[in-house]
C-alpha cells in the first residue's frame, strides 16, 4: 500500500510538472514569438529543448521546496498531503489557464503544499515560507519592472542613432538567444519544484534520506517539464505577447534579458522558487513603461496581478479540499 501510494504521488507530480509546463511555456517565448523572431512552433521547440537543458543545472530550489515549506507526517498521512497539495496546484493551473491568466505554478504548489500541510493539522515552516517564497514573490516583480525599464533606457541611449529597420533586425537575432535563456531559467526554476515534491514523497513514504535529489527525479521532472512545454499554452501566450503592450524587438529583448537574470540569481545565489511568470510579466510592463504608460494596458496589468495576489490562498483551499477527501482513502 505504501509502495503504490508512492508511485500514485509521483505520477501526479509528473501531470503537475507538465501542466506547469503547458501553462507556462508562454514565459519564455511570448515575446519573441510577438515580435516574429520566432515563429510559434519553433520558438516551442525551443523552449523544450532548453527547459530539459535547464533542470539539469542545479538542485537548491527543489531542496528548499522538499525540505524548507512544510514537515510532512511520516507514511501514508504525509503522501496524503503531498498528494493533496499537487492536485490543489494542478487544480489552480487548469482555472488560470482556461481563462488564460498567467499565473504562477510555483506558488500554486506552494500554497498546495501549505494549505494541505494546514488541513492536516501539520508544520508549516512559516520562517521558510516568508524568506524563500513571500519576500522573493514580492520583491522580484519589483525589481523585474525596474531592471527592465534601466534596461532598456540604456539600449535606447545606445541605439538612438541606428537605423530603425536595421535595428528590429538585429534584436530580432538577439532575441533567439534571450529567449533561449529565459526557456533555460525557467527549466532551472520550476523542473526543480516538482524535484523536491517527489523528494518529499520519497522521504515521508520511507524509500530516501536527507534531501539529495536522484537523478531518475531530475530526469522525469525534466521530461515532464519538456513535453508540457513543447505542448504549449496558446491562451496564456496571447495575454503576455499582446494584450498587456505590443513589444517590439527591442523591447523583448530587454523583458527577457532581465528576466532570465533574475531567474539564474535567485536559483543559484538564494536557492529562491520564484515565479517565471511574474518576473517575465513585470519585465513586460517595465520595458512598455518606458514607451509611454498610456501604452501598458494596465487593465490587464490589473487583472493578473490580481491572480498573482490570489493565487497562493486559492491553490492552498483546493488542496485543504483534496487533502480532506483524500483523508478517508489514505487514513481510514
Amino acid at each position: 500500500m505504501l509502495l503504490a501510494s508512492v508511485i500514485v504521488v509521483i505520477v501526479v507530480a509528473v501531470a503537475f510538472d507538465y501542466t506547469n509546463g503547458f501553462h507556462d511555456a508562454a514565459n519564455a517565448i511570448a515575446t519573441s514569438v510577438a515580435t516574429r523572431a520566432l515563429s510559434p512552433r519553433v520558438a516551442l521547440l525551443m523552449a523544450a529543448v532548453m527547459n530539459l537543458i535547464g533542470a539539469f543545472l542545479g538542485t537548491e530550489v527543489a531542496s528548499t521546496v522538499g525540505s524548507g515549506i512544510i514537515e510532512a507526517p511520516q507514511g501514508l498521512p504525509g503522501l496524503a498531503v503531498v498528494l493533496a497539495a499537487l492536485i490543489g496546484a494542478i487544480i489552480w493551473n487548469l482555472v488560470t489557464w482556461w481563462f488564460g491568466l498567467p499565473s504562477s505554478s510555483s506558488h500554486a504548489l506552494i500554497g498546495g503544499l501549505v494549505g494541505a500541510a494546514l488541513a492536516s493539522v501539520g508544520t508549516v515552516k512559516w520562517g521558510g515560507v516568508l524568506d524563500k517564497v513571500i519576500i522573493p514573490m514580492v520583491l522580484s516583480p519589483v525589481v523585474g519592472f525596474v531592471l527592465a525599464g534601466i534596461v532598456m533606457i540604456v539600449l535606447l541611449w545606445i541605439f538612438k542613432d541606428s537605423r530603425p529597420a536595421r535595428t528590429t533586425r538585429g534584436f530580432r537575432i538577439a532575441q533567439t538567444v534571450s529567449a533561449a535563456a529565459m526557456a533555460l531559467g525557467h527549466g532551472l526554476q520550476d523542473a526543480q519544484k516538482t524535484m523536491g515534491v517527489i523528494v518529499l514523497a520519497l522521504v515521508v513514504g520511507g524509500f530516501h534520506q536527507g534531501t539529495e535529489v536522484p537523478w531518475w527525479v531530475v530526469l522525469i521532472s525534466a521530461g515532464a517539464l519538456s513535453l508540457g512545454t513543447y505542448a504549449g499554452g496558446w491562451r496564456i501566450m496571447r495575454t503576455l505577447g499582446r494584450r498587456i503592450i505590443d513589444l517590439d524587438p527591442p523591447r523583448g529583448f530587454a523583458a527577457e534579458l532581465t528576466a532570465s537574470s533574475v531567474l539564474y540569481t535567485t536559483a543559484f545565489v538564494f536557492a529562491a522558487p520564484i515565479s517565471t511568470t511574474q518576473t517575465i510579466t513585470s519585465s513586460i510592463l517595465g520595458v512598455g513603461a518606458t514607451k509611454r504608460l498610456s501604452a501598458v494596458r494596465w487593465t490587464v496589468a490589473g487583472n493578473i496581478a490580481v491572480a498573482w495576489v490570489v493565487t497562493l490562498p486559492a491553490a492552498a483551499f483546493c488542496a485543504a479540499a483534496a487533502y480532506w477527501l483524500l483523508h478517508l482513502i489514505f487514513v481510514h
